[in-house]
């Protein structure tokens, strides 16, 4: 871009920002105001106009009704003519007085200039609220003022002139005019229909097996940049093109569990949509993939038993009265999966457990829990357990830490009594004398 092209740049930005303040509503009053600014200007560009040199300054065309919305169609010409009269104002603003009250006048026709031309080509027609495009549900954008980029052309959305959707699943934006020229499916139906991570680090396979082109447009690339530059998506390893690759970066899945690094790498646009979407999905199984990750991260052992606790919990609140109109379990409703299981984990959930934020809230949820059932609520107090093997002591929880509890019946005993014991659960053995009495008189009987 030359120097002179960055002065205009500037001093059309300084516009916009101001037209952007005054807002929509307001935008047919500065339009106004501007017609009466420029009430004597005369045409000296298109067709059938004359012109004389003194009135050079004002006379860029603007005395047609460029300003008004386009009715039927327009020849090649029109838009001709409207590009003719930007570059005699460019010129213009350039021979002015830097600053100068006419040359900021002559930025504010500028402005308007490109605002008919923008018009002329991609008309304001009344687009549907929703559209659905290779399983993108597209909706129809309000926000004028919002800058955004165009994930199909890479340009900027002016927001205030052009009409834009939004993918409401994959949040894939774009002009209205783009549309037609997507290719490329909505994330979220791959989230719904295959919620799997790649495991392996960053697994390339070399541009040579991608035959030099990018992996989800099939552009020509190389790592020279003739004729596109070659960027990497650490997720999947492959080579992709600056159209497809944005240089946007996000916490790789596959390094957090086989290194627990938590640094944000490049990927691709898809990767990052694909990412984003399944960040809060429980799809890591940590002790099958990576067991011995517990023997490294103390944090991960904590959580764990925390978690268990909660699991241990759960029967006492969805029995109590008090709990379920308390709804007590909704304080994890961001984890649904914490009061199901406790081997699942989401990426959001290993990222908040090397941030230490996980154990904070969760250390205070189980001692909410944990006083319900301890101290407030008589009724879930009466289901606790008296230690049957020393017969003293307070009541006891399965989720205390000093206790411990028999898999066959559930029975709590105090750690140190029922490792102690030599002789199985007094429990299980009542169950089971219980059941021999009962099969010998039915023996009986018959």
């Amino acid at each position: 871009m030359s120097k002179n092209d960055s002065l205009i740049a500037v001093l059309i930005l300084r516009c916009l920002i101001t037209l952007s303040l005054l807002g929509t509503t307001r935008l047919n009053s500065f339009n106004m105001f501007c017609s009466e600014v420029y009430a004597e200007a005369r045409p000296e560009v298109f067709p059938g106009t004359r012109t004389h040199g003194s009135d050079r300054t004002m006379d860029l065309g603007l005395a047609e009704d460029h300003f008004s919305r386009p009715v039927g169609s327009f020849v090649a010409s029109d838009i001709e003519q409207l590009k003719l009269a930007i570059e005699e104002c460019k010129k213009l603003i350039l021979e002015l007085p830097e600053h100068s009250e006419r040359q900021k006048d002559n930025v504010v026709k500028l402005i308007h200039l490109r605002l008919k031309l923008q018009e002329l080509k991609d008309p304001e027609e009344d687009e549907p609220n929703l559209r659905v495009l290779l399983e993108h549900r597209f909706s129809k954008e309000k926000s004028k003022s919002v800058k955004q980029t165009c994930d199909k052309c890479s340009t900027i959305i002016w927001g205030l002139i052009q009409t834009w959707y939004t993918c409401t699943g994959c949040y894939y934006r774009c002009h209205s005019k783009c549309m037609n020229l997507i290719t490329k499916p909505c994330v979220r139906s791959k989230v719904s229909h295959q919620s799997e991570y790649e495991l392996s680090i960053c697994p390339e396979i070399g541009l040579d097996r991608q035959d030099y082109r990018c992996a989800e447009c099939r552009a020509q690339i190389s790592l020279r940049g003739v004729p596109s530059e070659a960027r990497q998506c650490d997720y999947t390893g492959q080579y992709y093109c600056s159209t497809c690759h944005w240089n946007d970066t996000a916490v790789i899945p596959a390094r957090v569990i086989h290194n627990w690094e938590f640094e944000s790498r490049k990927v691709c646009r898809s990767s990052m949509r694909y990412l984003a979407l399944m960040m809060s999905r429980p799809v890591l199984r940590l002790k099958e993939i990576n067991p011995l990750l517990f023997n490294f991260v103390e944090e991960l052992v904590e959580i764990r038993k925390l978690r268990q606790d909660i699991l241990l919990m759960k029967p006492y609140f969805i029995t109590c009265k008090e709990a379920m109109e308390a709804r007590l379990l909704l304080q994890l409703q961001d984890r649904q999966h914490f009061v199901e299981n406790d081997d699942m984990y989401s990426l959001q959930d290993l990222i908040d457990i090397s941030t230490g934020r996980l154990s904070c809230s969760l250390t205070e949820i189980h001692t909410t829990f944990a006083k319900h059932i301890k101290l407030d609520c008589e009724r879930c107090q009466a289901k606790g357990f008296v230690c049957e093997l020393c017969k003293e002591g307070d009541i006891l929880f399965p989720f205390d830490s000093h206790t411990s509890v028999c898999y066959d019946c559930s029975a709590v005993f105090h750690r140190d009594c029922y490792f102690d014991n030599s002789t199985t659960c007094p429990r299980c053995a009542r169950m089971t004398e219980r059941k021999q009495d009962e099969e010998e008189l039915d023996v009986k009987e018959s």
